[in-house]
C-alpha cells in the first residue's frame, strides 16, 4: 500500500469520525470535501486516489501523489475543527454550487440551497418563454447572485437587473459577477421593499423572481449552520414571515408588464397563504410548486 496514499485515507477516516461526533448530518461528503479542498483537488478526484493507495485501483492510471505535507495536515484539522463547530461548509471552503454556477460565499451572506434552483428553473422558462429579443428579469433580494446569475448565464439574450439592500451581500454578489464576465447583468444596491427602487423599469419587466427572507421572527432554525452564520436580515419575514412577500407583491406589480410572470420562493407550509396574499393584491394564477423533495417551494403568478 502507497503510504502517501495510505495517509490521506486515514486523514478522510478522522476527519469523518470528528464530524460524525459533532452530528454533522453528512460527515463523509463533508471530510472528503474539506480534503479535497485542502488539497486543491476535486472530491473524484481524490476518491479515485484513496482507491489507488488502497490497491484496489491499480492500472487506473490516477497520480496516487496527494502532496500530504504537514501544512496542510494542519489546515485540514483546522477546517475539520471549524465544520463540526457548524461553521457551513461553503464558508471554509469559500464557495456554493448553484447550477452550473461555483459562488464565492461566506460571512455576511445567505448561502444559497440547491431547493432555491427549482425557483431559478421556473424564472428561466418564463424567461425563455418570452417572444422578444432581450427579455428582462429583475432579482429581488439577490443576496451572492445565484438566482440573477443563472438566469443570465442561462438565457444570455436576456437583460438581467439584480437588487440587493446590505452591502456585505452587495460585494458578495458583486464579486461573482465579476467572475462569471456575464455582460447581461447589472447589480443595484437597494432595497426591495422600497417604492421607488428600480422606478425606471415600471411596466418593462418580464419576469421578477425573489428568494426573500420568510421565516416567521418567533421560529428558531433548526440547523445550527442556518442559526448562527446565516445573516439575519436574509432570514426573517416579521410575524408571520411574509412581510417581505407583501411588500414584493406591491413592488412587482408595477415592475411587471401586464401578463408577465412573479416567481416567489417560500417556506414548506406557505404555499397557500402566499397564494391567498397574491391573489388578494390583484394577481392571476397563482400557482405552487414543489422542488425535488415534494415541499412546497416556490409560487408563480401573472400580472
Amino acid at each position: 500500500m502507497n503510504t502517501t496514499t495510505s495517509s490521506l485515507a486515514e486523514l478522510r477516516q478522522r476527519g469523518l469520525e470528528a464530524l460524525r461526533d459533532a452530528g454533522v448530518p453528512t460527515p463523509e461528503a463533508d471530510a472528503e470535501l474539506l480534503l479535497a479542498h485542502v488539497l486543491g483537488i476535486g472530491r473524484g478526484r481524490l476518491q479515485a486516489m484513496i482507491v489507488v493507495g488502497t490497491g484496489t485501483g491499480t492500472g487506473t492510471g490516477i497520480d496516487p501523489d496527494p502532496g500530504i505535507t504537514p501544512a496542510r495536515r494542519s489546515a485540514f484539522d483546522d477546517a475539520v475543527a471549524r465544520r463540526a463547530r457548524r461553521e457551513p461548509l461553503q464558508h471554509i471552503t469559500g464557495t456554493a454550487p448553484f447550477r452550473s454556477l461555483e459562488l464565492a460565499v461566506g460571512p455576511g451572506v445567505f448561502v444559497p440551497r440547491p431547493e432555491t434552483e427549482t425557483v431559478a428553473q421556473l424564472a428561466i422558462d418564463a424567461l425563455q418563454a418570452v417572444p422578444t429579443p432581450e427579455p428582462v428579469a429583475v432579482d429581488l433580494g439577490t443576496g451572492s447572485g445565484a438566482i440573477a446569475l443563472a438566469l443570465a448565464t442561462e438565457v444570455p439574450h436576456a437583460h438581467v437587473v439584480a437588487l440587493e439592500r446590505s452591502p456585505e451581500a452587495h460585494a458578495w454578489a458583486a464579486r461573482n459577477i465579476a467572475a462569471t464576465g456575464a455582460a447581461n447583468i447589472r447589480l443595484e444596491l437597494g432595497d426591495l421593499a422600497d417604492p421607488d427602487a428600480l422606478l425606471e423599469l415600471d411596466g418593462t419587466v418580464d419576469v421578477v423572481v425573489s428568494n426573500p427572507p420568510y421565516i416567521p421572527d418567533d421560529a428558531i432554525p433548526r440547523d445550527p449552520e442556518v442559526r448562527l452564520f446565516d445573516p439575519r436580515a436574509a432570514l426573517y419575514g416579521g410575524a408571520d414571515g411574509l412581510d417581505p412577500i407583501r411588500a414584493i407583491s406591491a413592488r412587482a406589480a408595477a415592475l411587471l408588464r401586464p401578463g408577465a410572470m412573479l416567481v416567489l420562493e417560500h417556506g414548506e407550509l406557505q404555499g397557500a397563504a402566499v397564494r391567498a396574499l397574491l391573489t388578494a393584491d390583484g394577481w392571476r394564477a397563482a400557482a405552487t410548486t414543489r422542488d425535488l423533495l415534494g415541499r412546497d417551494r416556490a409560487t408563480t403568478a401573472l400580472r
